[in-house]
């Protein structure tokens, strides 16, 4: 059958015009199994055991099937959410493949792919727009393969100084080697039911509230940075706006819990920060039970879940860098009220972005907010609580982890039905693929013969 690939585009066609090449399919599937089988086994290896070296459901770590793939989905998706109510009862092999599901998914196993797979040419660079997640890439080497090592090189370094550093906190190597992977990856399983609070250090929480944060910024930063382009972290505007964010929402929440809750300061201001970096970087870890805090404190986490992390990061939510463009955009409405004649361009790091990509994010912000509308509206259907529907399904879209009231830090999510874990666990894929790539599958001319 002849075949060819455009130059332009992943579309391979055929004889009979389908978009779709089925063997090209399997081959990458099988490889993705490949992969993953070989992780099983390291998992093995740390457990010993044949209990420890099964998946979730077969094990008998989970007893069913819907919370067994809820949990995996959590886990790559990097979203921390968890159905367990006594994690500690697990296998270290359990805990520590819960651990690695968050670590491979963190930076994206298209990596793996991109780097193993020689048989990606123009395709490879779509595959990694798509993962990278934002709406503007920096091209920091012309092959991508080569750009996908020096990433998972940054993402290694990342993960074993965190790792050296709790190890300092007190935390054994197993322990912080599990909390790094899940930190690196903006995940949030932790091997503790309490999550970080277990330990009750102050160190420790300071060092994995910077590595949440370090690890939302745009690795393309961390590869500039590597060229002696250091100026370019600096001068970033989506990074500039990202840690403003988090000093203002970790500010005000530090107020509050030392006016209203009668927190010290020190501890208001430790609270605060690495509550307010666990949800603004997608994170998912907790050191504090914020359904004690003042209501006005949960408007301020919903802004920082909703915002999410950097683009070319691993962090979930819709992106500082859309946020930016949309601020951006509406300035110059303001602006052109008052001089309707002028032009106008939104521009990011002195480059200006194109019409069509500011329609893009407004699209996609847009889409965003109707998504959470439809899931809350579902969930509430289905006889989840009021707070607790609208915030799963935030946590959810944006890869964050915890929710509010009985889904809050300090409880799992096993008490919600199962429908609502299945759409839950749909909303943790189409948030951690961009929405777009995952929803084009169900539009009808996407499979059509043309």
């Amino acid at each position: 059958m002849e075949e060819y690939i455009s130059d332009n585009s992943l579309y391979i066609r055929s004889k009979n015009n389908s978009m779709i090449n089925r063997k090209m399919i399997g081959r990458v599937l099988g490889m993705l199994l490949f992969i993953e089988l070989g992780m099983f086994l390291l998992c093995a290896g740390v457990s010993f055991t044949f209990f420890g070296m099964l998946p979730f459901y077969f094990s008998g770590s989970i007893d069913t099937i819907t919370n067994a793939f809820f949990e995996t989905m959590s886990g790559f998706t990097t979203t921390g959410a968890t159905i367990l109510d006594d994690i500690e009862s697990l296998s270290h092999g359990m805990l520590f493949w819960r651990s690695l599901t968050q670590w491979i998914g963190g930076l994206g196993i298209v990596f793996f792919t991109i780097a193993i797979l020689p048989i990606f040419t123009t395709g490879g660079v779509q595959l990694f727009s798509a993962e990278s997640t934002g709406v503007t890439h920096d091209r920091t080497h012309p092959k991508i393969n080569v750009m996908a090592k020096w990433l998972w090189t940054i993402y290694l370094v990342l993960t074993i100084s965190e790792t050296v550093l709790l190890m300092f906190g007190g935390m054994s190597l197993f322990d912080a080697v599990c909390q790094s992977f899940a930190t690196t990856a903006t995940g949030g399983y932790s091997t503790k039911q309490n999550s970080i609070s277990y330990w009750n250090s102050p160190y420790i929480e300071y060092v994995v509230a910077i590595f949440m944060i370090v690890s939302s910024i745009n690795f393309s930063l961390f590869l500039m940075c590597l060229k002696g382009k250091v100026s370019r972290l600096f001068k970033d505007e989506e990074l500039h706006w990202f840690l403003a964010s988090v000093g203002i929402l970790t500010f005000l929440i530090t107020l509050a819990l030392v006016f209203q809750n009668h927190y010290d300061w020190e501890l208001a201001f430790r609270k605060a920060l690495f509550q307010v970096s666990t949800v603004h970087t997608s994170c998912g870890f907790a050191t504090d039970d914020y359904n004690m805090w003042p209501p006005f404190t949960w408007l301020l986490l919903f802004i920082a879940m909703l915002s999410g992390g950097c683009t070319g990061s691993t962090s979930g939510g819709i992106k500082n860098m859309r946020l930016l463009i949309v601020a951006r955009a509406i300035r110059n409405e303001f602006k052109h009220l008052l001089h309707p004649n002028a032009v106008l361009p939104v521009r990011i790091n002195k480059q200006t972005v194109s019409s069509s990509i500011v329609t893009t994010v407004l699209i996609f912000f847009a889409f965003y907010l109707v998504l959470i509308l439809i899931g809350w509206t579902v969930l509430l259907f289905l006889g989840v609580g009021f707070t607790e529907s609208v915030s799963t399904v935030i946590s959810s879209i944006g890869n964050v982890g915890p929710g509010l009231g009985t889904c809050g830090p300090a409880f799992s999510w096993n008490s919600l039905p199962d429908p609502a874990k299945w759409i839950l666990s749909f909303l943790m894929l189409v948030g951690r693929l961009e929405l777009f790539s995952v929803l084009l599958l169900f539009y009808p001319g996407f499979w059509k013969n043309r």
